[in-house]
């Protein structure tokens, strides 16, 4: 009977408890700005491209789709460094399953950042060269 009124009492709503939540997800980011040389690359990438997407004009759909990728891109590396931290908790010794996932949480980085520098391209490169 107490478990299943204590499971009840946590499932209840509370500003205070989403709060809590903002709080770890700031520092989960926080986390990763601080630890991941990579994201900082994709930041600068990220800023390239707004600057450019401004000084261009693009348009709002273009904007759109040039924040879903740039987004998809810094959320795949937080997800990355997510796999990472907790294979290097779960797996300190090598193991080659451990290096297959962390290889592969990579490749999911590598294959969304090339998606973005493809969208970047289409939106971009038109503009650009009708200003030349």
């Amino acid at each position: 009977m107490n478990a299943v009124k204590h499971i009840s009492e946590k499932k209840r709503f509370s500003l205070i408890a989403r709060s809590q939540s903002f709080k770890y997800a700031f520092r989960g980011v926080a986390v990763i700005v601080r630890t991941q040389h990579n994201f900082w690359i994709h930041i600068v990438a990220t800023v390239i491209a707004v600057g450019l997407g401004v000084w261009l004009g693009i348009s709002s759909v273009e904007w759109c789709v040039l924040i879903l990728a740039m987004v998809g891109v810094l959320v795949t590396e937080a997800i990355n460094t997510a796999f990472e931290i907790d294979i290097d908790l779960t797996s300190p010794e090598y193991h080659p399953y451990a290096k297959d996932t962390k290889d592969v949480a990579a490749g999911a980085v590598l294959l969304c950042a090339i998606a973005a520098v493809l969208v970047g391209g289409i939106i971009f490169i038109p503009k650009l060269l009708f200003l030349i």
